[in-house]
């Protein structure tokens, strides 16, 4: 299991947007503040000694959108996330989504359909 405490302040995320982990959930439970989650059926807010939950494949995106700082714990299971996708649309072919690789220069989005690649 990985597990990592987050301190949000007003309008920062936990994430870089929405995206889900296909051979991994993701359990929040929220110590302080209340924070925001969007998935593709709305937003769900989570407040204090709240926890919400996200199964592999399920996408979401949690932030801060309040005026108060958020803490929280973030923990997935099992520890190894897989491989995570980005609800972006791709620009070359219309793909629903692209595969999210992170390293230490950068985030890079390709497209499983086309192979389209977006740094960031």
């Amino acid at each position: 299991m990985a597990l990592n405490y987050h301190e949000l302040e007003p309008g920062e995320s936990f994430s870089g947007g929405m995206h889900t982990h296909m051979n991994q959930e993701e359990v929040f439970y929220i110590i302080e503040g209340t924070a925001t989650f969007e998935t593709p059926d709305g937003a769900h807010e989570v407040g204090p000694e709240e926890a919400v939950r996200f199964g592999p494949g399920e996408y979401q995106e949690g932030r801060n959108e309040s005026d108060d700082r958020v803490c929280a714990l973030a923990m997935g299971a099992p520890q190894g996330m897989g491989e995570t996708r980005a609800k972006v649309p791709c620009a070359e072919c219309g793909a629903d989504y692209h595969v999210t690789e992170v390293d230490d220069e950068g985030v890079t989005l390709t497209c499983p359909d086309c192979g389209n690649a977006v740094e960031m």
